[in-house]
C-alpha cells in the first residue's frame, strides 16, 4: 500500500500549523517524520488519518483519494496508534484488543474463533497474554499503550499510522515494538522522538521544522551534525554504529 500526499496544509484559526506539504510512501516503507516538539508532527499525521480535515491539499492512498473513502473501508486498509487513548467505559484488555476486528463486522455479528485467535496473537506479540482479563484502567501507561498497539496488529492492515508508538515504554519494550512493526513488512508512517530509534527502524525521514517539511532522506543523508544543529539547535557526535552499521548519535552538553 502506498501514500502520496501533495501540498497539504492545515491552519488553527489564522495560524498555519503545517504548510504545504507533500510526502510520498512506497509500499512496504518504514517511513519517519521527526523534528522538534511543535514541528506539527502530529497535526500531519492527525491530517493523513482524518482525525483532522486538512484546509487544502490531496491525500491518495493506492491511487484512491482518501476523502472520498468511507470510514469502515479506511479501517480496512489503514491502523492508526495516536498519543491520546480514551477508553469511554471499563473493558477488559482482550475486549478492548477484539475492537480491531469490528471493520470486518455488521452490527450484531459476534466475535468468531478466527477472530479470538487473532486476539491471543496480537496480546502475545506485545507481551501482554497475562493481561488479557486484566482491567484495562488498572494497567500501567506503558501497558496501555501496548494494548492499543495489539488492537491495531489485531485490525490487521497493510499500512500503519503512527504518532510515538512508544512514547510511554520501557527501552526494553520500545525495541520490541518496533522490531515486530518492522517485521511484519507493512507500510508505516510514524512520528519518532528518539532520533536513534528512527535511525535503527526507518527506510527513509522526513524532517519538519515549523510546519514545513525541512528535508527528507535516508537516516544516513538527513541525521547529520549540521542538520540537527539547524533543527534541533543541539551539538551532536554521530558515528556509524559497528554492530548496527546504523546511525548513532551522541547528544553533547554544552561544556564540551
Amino acid at each position: 500500500m502506498r501514500l502520496q500526499v501533495e501540498q497539504l496544509s492545515y491552519s488553527y484559526g489564522e495560524q498555519a500549523i503545517i504548510d504545504n506539504i507533500s510526502i510520498h510512501v512506497a509500499a512496504g516503507e518504514f517511513v519517519g517524520i521527526v523534528g522538534p516538539n511543535g514541528s506539527g508532527k502530529s497535526t500531519l499525521l492527525k491530517n493523513l488519518y482524518r482525525a483532522l480535515k486538512p484546509d487544502k491539499g490531496t491525500i491518495l492512498l493506492d491511487g484512491d483519494d482518501f476523502k472520498m473513502l468511507n470510514t469502515k473501508k479506511i479501517a480496512k486498509k489503514i491502523g492508526v496508534v495516536g498519543q491520546e487513548h480514551t477508553i469511554p467505559f471499563d473493558f477488559n484488555v482482550d475486549e478492548i484488543v477484539a475492537m480491531g476486528r469490528s471493520p470486518y463486522k455488521k452490527l450484531f455479528d459476534t466475535d468468531t474463533k478466527e477472530d479470538q485467535e487473532i486476539v491471543e496473537q496480537a496480546l502475545h506479540n506485545v507481551g501482554l497474554s497475562h493481561h488479557a482479563k486484566t482491567n484495562y484502567l488498572n494497567l500501567s501507561g506503558g501497558e496501555k499503550q501496548r494494548v492499543i498497539i495489539a488492537r491495531v496488529l489485531a485490525q490487521q492492515t497493510n499500512f500503519l499510522m503512527l504518532d510515538e508508538p512508544t512514547n510511554h515504554l520501557d527501552i526494553q519494550y520500545q525495541l520490541q515494538m518496533f522490531d515486530l512493526i518492522k517485521g511484519l513488512k507493512l507500510t508505516v508512517v510514524s512520528a519518532i522522538h528518539d532520533l536513534n530509534l528512527a535511525a535503527l527502524y526507518c527506510d527513509r525521514i522526513y524532517v519538519m521544522k515549523e510546519g514545513k517539511i525541512f528535508t527528507s532522506g535516508t537516516p544516513e543523508e538527513v541525521l547529520t551534525t549540521d542538520l540537527l544543529g539547524q533543527v534541533f539547535g543541539i551539538r551532536t557526535h554521530i558515528i556509524v554504529h559497528p554492530l548496527t552499521k546504523k546511525v548513532n548519535i551522541t547528544y553533547l552538553p554544552a561544556s564540551i
